[in-house]
């Protein structure tokens, strides 16, 4: 990201990153499998044949409870004939007509599709059995602006395994944090225009990763349903906290809407034309070979997608069902990633039965237990992404980027070597050589060392660059792959790429190498390619990754897009 915020540091006013949107599930893990639902069922003496009756006294139990704050304060309790209905809108208009600052807000109740349990008869078996399946039940939405969290909600399942749901906005809760701290903002909806102090702000939402998540959301919980205890008394059991869904969002923050809007066209544009399925991939951290190409045993689903917003355009690469998101919001350039299945992804942790254990690289769960390393991951995500989108936006006409390159020019990295005088020895003068053989014959004289020619010290003259050859567009393409922009590239990474198939023959080889090593000579000379010192890499200089990505880009343009932009 330090190249994104270096490019366009006049017109930054700062960035802020942290979590946006969280969806975090609750499950009785003791019931919310057969087996587990059956054992409790034993505990309690209740045979299958009167599972049906016992599920809809516990229902309405529950149901009772829930709503029984709900009628103390009185608050709307509202039932919703449609589950597509936008909850949060009804709640917020609630919240505005009754004036509520703190507290519940609004229970809605609605029926959604879930998974439940159902008793059905085996014919063949003759037997009753329970089966877990998809099915759709009453939910209770509880909204509240809650101490800690701010405006969000919680919903609770009325049917076994009475799983609970919530989802909060880090956004939200930065503000609590905030104003607790007194420190002045300006916010738009779920996103920060401006702060007093950029660097406090971030401070705070680091904090929120280490908050005490588990107590937190069993509170939530036991004020969804204040009769668990009861309805558990002879299997006690507590719910188990995971991440459904989680966004991770890098908000760059534009000095104003005007300077974001003179870059987002940009930036889309050269996104869409350029980022492709492996680059996608690295993006997400995925392993993705040297030469480019997805391996065929890779069973990923990579997607773009453009869709236009009311605010504005918004981005979207898939990643199975993981996405990688870039859209404004007002002056505020949004980087977010969101994760659905963690699993692709690794934590160094111990196993979860013995957490004493050795630590290994493992799957990163849906636990909340994995939450900080999951912030990890988001975040090098959206800087990896930022970072591919940092030589975009170019100010200078492109015919001044490749008119130099077009051009013949001197190869100055490459001095002559310099003549080496006889070696001499004083004498009585201390000027004049002595002779190799001292025998009592005369000498022969040694020849004065020759000038070195005219032609010799002159710089080596490098071929003009042709940007649209194919043999020269490949070179560039290669040079500015993201593997190479921070590492750098050495000559067998070229050589790989270029040719591909192993040498025949250790002479093959040589000849490769002197190849790739004339091209990257060609590209130093342009002025492309810097030499680390005392290494054998290269890097692609700020001046080459501002030209090369230009050229790539109109090469890659039709006709209709090059007229279009045109002026």
């Amino acid at each position: 990201m330090h190249s994104f915020l270096r490019k366009f540091a006049g017109a930054v006013r700062g960035v802020l990153c942290g979590l946006d949107r969280v969806f975090l599930r609750g499950t009785l893990r003791g019931v919310a499998y057969t087996k587990g639902l059956q054992s409790f069922l034993w505990a309690n003496r209740i045979p299958f044949k009167d599972f049906g009756d016992y599920s809809q006294q516990v229902t309405a139990q529950l149901h009772d409870a829930s709503l029984r704050q709900a009628q103390q304060l009185g608050r709307e309790i509202r039932y919703l004939n449609s589950s597509q209905c936008r909850k949060e809108d009804i709640a917020r208009a609630i919240a505005a007509r009754d004036h509520i600052h703190e507290g519940l807000i609004c229970v809605l109740r609605s029926v959604d599709p879930c998974m439940s349990f159902q008793v059905t008869k085996n014919p063949q078996k003759g037997k009753l059995e329970l089966h877990y399946r998809r099915r759709k039940c009453l939910h209770l939405y509880h909204y509240q602006i809650h101490p800690v969290f701010g405006f969000m909600h919680a919903r609770i399942q009325t049917w076994f395994p009475f799983h609970v749901y919530v989802c909060i906005n880090g956004r939200e809760w930065l503000a609590r944090q905030l104003d607790q701290a007194k420190l002045r903002y300006v916010r738009r909806d779920n996103t920060f225009t401006w702060l007093e102090d950029i660097a406090q702000a971030q401070a705070l939402f680091d904090q929120q990763l280490q908050a005490e998540w588990p107590t937190l959301l069993d509170g939530l919980a036991a004020a969804l349903n204040p009769a668990h205890a009861e309805i558990f008394a002879k299997a006690p059991l507590r719910y188990y906290w995971s991440v459904g869904e989680s966004e991770w969002a890098s908000d760059v923050m534009f000095c104003s809407r005007a300077a974001l809007e003179r870059v987002y066209p940009q930036l889309l544009r050269y996104a869409v034309l350029t980022f492709g399925t492996a680059d996608v991939l690295r993006f997400f951290g995925q392993p993705v070979p040297c030469t480019g190409k997805v391996p065929h045993r890779c069973r990923h689903e990579v997607s773009t997608n453009v869709r236009e917003r009311v605010e504005g355009v918004r981005l979207k690469h898939w990643f199975n069902n993981n996405s990688l998101k870039l859209y404004d919001k007002g002056s505020v350039l949004r980087a977010e990633c969101m994760l659905r299945q963690p699993g692709y992804f690794k934590v160094y942790r111990a196993t979860e039965g013995n957490p004493e254990g050795p630590r290994d690289w493992r799957p990163l769960r849906q636990g909340i237990a994995d939450l900080p390393r999951r912030a990890e991951v988001c975040q090098a995500a959206n800087e990896r992404y930022l970072e591919a989108l940092a030589a975009v936006h170019l100010t200078v006409p492109l015919r001044e980027l490749v008119e130099p390159l077009c051009r013949p020019t001197a190869d100055r990295t490459q001095q002559p070597p310099a003549t080496q005088p006889p070696a001499t020895q004083p004498t009585a003068t201390g000027t004049e050589p002595l002779p190799a053989d001292t025998s009592a014959e005369a000498p022969a004289p040694v020849p004065a060392p020759a000038e070195p020619s005219p032609r010799t010290a002159r710089p080596r003259r490098v071929r003009a660059l042709n940007p649209l050859a194919d043999q020269d567009a490949r070179l560039l393409e290669l040079v500015s792959r993201h593997e190479f922009l921070i590492h750098g590239l050495r000559n067998r990474d070229v050589r790989s790429l270029l040719f591909g198939d192993q040498p025949a023959s250790a002479s093959e080889q040589r000849q490769r190498s002197a190849a790739v090593t004339r091209k990257l000579r060609l590209l130093r000379a342009h002025g492309l390619l810097d030499k680390v010192p005392h290494t054998h890499r290269y890097l692609v200089n700020e001046q080459g990754r501002k030209a090369i990505t230009a050229l790539l880009a109109a090469r890659n343009a039709s006709t209709e897009q090059l007229l279009r932009n045109a002026g």
